[in-house]
């Protein structure tokens, strides 16, 4: 573990779970988010940024985002975190310039609606027709690779399994600290609770009194811990060892590989949740996005599924 990583992550835990702690207004939530990315998510050389849309239930707004020459045929769907409460792609969209930088690889950064008022599973059917929107543009389902982080991951597992149920297997699909289990079932709820530089373990059930609605939270389409993954493709899950979710990553890997799929799950020592974002601060934040880069650049040497 970095030195550098080490002093932020001892001054950022006190303060951010301070936070958290006090978060309550959904409102409040997004202001608070949108600054916060605004300060952390750095600026990437020769990104280029272009407003979009697609059609869900309503027409939403999206955002295309590469970085220097497409190389690759492939697309990225990327799906963003925030709780199912806050973000969106401009929020998101640097960071995924950066991986668009060390992959050639274009990437749609779809919105989709968030709660309370809009509770789940409206994000994961926004999520599916921002892919279908891609297949209507020409691409094929293996063309297509999913990712996302902490809620945006779990929905980019949530997804999987929809597209693999119904025979539309993508290319491949990461997920950075996903959320998988609304139920909070797995012990690092507890054993991290004080740990997890974020999130405080005995605050879990407030979110998802928010997100939930009358939905029950072991159904499949918003815990995909508890959904089918026929003929699944690659999947790369990256989580830290000190986070409330860690082992939502631990048990989605052991799943995933139940169902016959390629699995990589990368535990990272006492990194903060979705470390990722802290590209140019902390080197292991490079680190981890240049890990995706290489699982998604090994995709290279295999060929397309139709």
């Amino acid at each position: 573990m970095s030195l550098k990583l080490t002093l932020m992550g001892g001054a950022m835990r006190p303060l951010a779970r301070r936070a958290m702690r006090r978060a309550q207004d959904p409102v409040k939530i997004r202001r608070q988010f949108n600054r916060a990315a605004r300060l952390w998510f750095r600026e990437v050389p020769h990104a280029q940024y272009r407003e979009s849309a697609y059609r869900s239930e309503r027409d939403q707004p999206a955002l295309w985002v590469s970085s220097g020459p497409a190389t690759s045929d492939r697309v990225l769907l990327y799906l963003h975190g925030g709780g199912y409460l806050a973000g969106s792609p401009e929020t998101h969209k640097r960071l995924v310039a950066r991986l668009c930088r060390m992959t050639g690889m274009r990437a749609l950064l779809p919105s989709y609606r968030l709660a309370p008022e809009h509770r789940l599973p409206a994000a994961l059917y926004d999520s599916e027709a921002a892919f279908d929107h891609l297949i209507a543009l020409g691409y094929r389902p293996g063309d297509i690779v999913i990712g996302g982080d902490s809620a945006g991951g779990g929905l980019a597992l949530s997804l999987l399994a929809r597209l693999c149920q119904t025979g539309r297997r993508p290319a491949a699909c990461f997920a950075w600290s996903p959320f998988c289990d609304k139920c909070f079932s797995g012990a690092s709820v507890l054993e991290n609770s004080q740990r997890d530089h974020f999130f405080p373990g005995d605050r879990v059930h407030d979110l998802t009194s928010f997100v939930l609605g009358d939905l029950p939270p072991d159904d499949p389409r918003i815990s995909p811990l508890y959904a089918e993954f026929p003929g699944t493709p690659p999947v790369l899950l990256q989580v830290s060892d000190s986070e409330i979710l860690r082992d939502d990553s631990v048990r989605m890997a052991e799943k995933l590989s139940l169902a016959g799929g390629a699995v990589e799950l990368q535990t990272w020592p006492d990194a903060p949740h979705v470390w990722q974002i802290f590209d140019g601060w902390f080197p292991e934040a490079r680190q981890a996005i240049r890990e995706t880069a290489r699982f998604l650049r090994h995709l290279e040497d295999q060929p397309a599924d139709n």
